[in-house]
């Protein structure tokens, strides 16, 4: 079931969106400053590619100040903006039975793109 359901999240926009992140991920990585948001990005672009399966849960022994700070300026620069679309997205895919699965991938990708730098990816 996790391969139909990521085979029709590929194909009806899955694979834009992990464009979006990997692109944004170059862009960050341009510049030896943005390396660590840049290689979140494509921990996101993983997860959106391949979201059926796939499990966010809190990095173990603590995170520590120093992801703290990277997550703040992670939610100033954008966390909040992209956890807001993948709501809206869920939201609108929690209206029908078929699209509920959906809605609950937009929910777990809400979670990573708000913390990013605590949070892992297992699956």
């Amino acid at each position: 079931m996790n391969l139909l359901g990521n085979i029709i999240w590929l194909v009806f926009g899955g694979f834009m969106a992990a464009l979006g992140y990997i692109l944004g991920g170059f862009a960050l990585c341009i510049t030896i400053i943005g390396i660590p948001w840049g290689l979140q990005c494509f921990k996101l672009a993983g997860v959106v590619l391949w979201p059926f399966g796939k499990m966010i849960v809190p990095k173990e022994g603590g995170t520590g100040c120093l992801s703290l700070l990277c997550n703040i300026i992670w939610l100033l620069f954008g966390g909040l903006y992209t956890a807001f679309i993948h709501l809206v997205f869920a939201a609108i895919f929690f209206i029908t039975i078929i699209g509920i699965p959906f809605g609950r991938q937009h929910l777990k990708l809400m979670e990573l793109s708000l913390f990013p730098f605590s949070r892992n990816v297992e699956g």
